[in-house]
């Protein structure tokens, strides 16, 4: 009975909305039952990494103009994260430009971000599209997309029970907790390797143009870029593609919902001419 009591309590517990309602009306609950102290230890760890192994082959920063074009942007938008969660704004932000061919950017639960020259070269021309882009990572990592799906590989991996037992600190189960830690190694594999899910998706273009929106940023550039990134995929598929989905349905949703927060964006921008 008192496993029972427990599994219903980590359901419970793990059934929440990450943010806040606001005009994009992103209210879905979501299981993230991994202790967030988990997630962001991760995410921190694979970022450092990341940094090293950039450092060690002398990718990181190296154009610091774009380097502070891109911070400004993005201290712009982290600005008005305040909107979505009231404790995103106190997260230990950081902003790094790796040189690479890739067409790509992240942004990791915490609030690391990451974005490849080749996104710059390639697709986002200017401020309102790398606004674009970097809001809607930024989105992401405040739905804690990267905690969601890792705490889906981990009940994959363990069970419910499992979990609950395990998050217990029950000293007799310590073959369960060697299963749950994998499933945790799991998570942080799928956070790199496969694809958000639909919904998240929707959920991450809403915030991410709503973002943009208030930093005022034209959040219509948005479209602009994913036609860019389709044209592109036909000669050179963007990484970002394989995490982040276009298609021409997508595209007419972000028209929509830009046309739909316009009046953010008009209310904005004369804070930054």
């Amino acid at each position: 009975m008192n496993k029972l009591i427990l599994v219903f309590f980590v359901l419970i517990s793990g059934c929440t909305s990450t943010t806040l309602k606001t005009d994009s009306d992103v209210t879905r609950k979501q299981l993230v039952i991994l202790p967030e102290f988990m997630a962001l230890s991760m995410a921190n760890q694979g970022y450092q990494e990341a940094k090293q192994k950039a450092q060690e082959n002398d990718e990181l920063n190296k154009d610091t103009y774009m380097l502070n074009e891109i911070r400004k942007i993005s201290y712009r938008l982290i600005d008005e994260v305040r909107y979505f969660r009231d404790d995103a704004t106190s997260w230990n932000w950081e902003i790094n430009l790796q040189t690479s061919d890739q067409i790509n950017a992240y942004c990791m639960p915490g609030g690391k971000i990451m974005v490849y020259t080749g996104l710059l070269d390639k697709a986002a021309k200017t401020n309102d599209e790398i606004a674009a882009v970097i809001g809607h990572e930024i989105a992401h990592a405040l739905r804690e997309h990267g905690r969601e799906r890792m705490s889906t590989a981990l009940i994959q991996q363990v069970g419910i029970l499992g979990f609950a037992i395990f998050i217990s600190d029950s000293s007799q189960n310590r073959q369960l907790k060697n299963l749950a830690v994998q499933g945790v190694a799991l998570g942080t594999t799928l956070f790199f390797a496969l694809p958000n899910s639909r919904e998240q998706e929707r959920e991450a273009d809403k915030i991410g143009l709503e973002l943009a929106a208030r930093a005022g940023y034209n959040p219509l550039a948005a479209v602009s870029l994913w036609r860019k990134m389709d044209e592109l995929k036909e000669v050179e598929p963007p990484e970002i593609l394989s995490t982040h989905p276009s298609n021409e349905n997508r595209i007419e949703d972000i028209q929509k919902h830009s046309e739909k927060i316009m009046h953010l964006y008009e209310e904005n921008k004369i804070r930054f001419n």
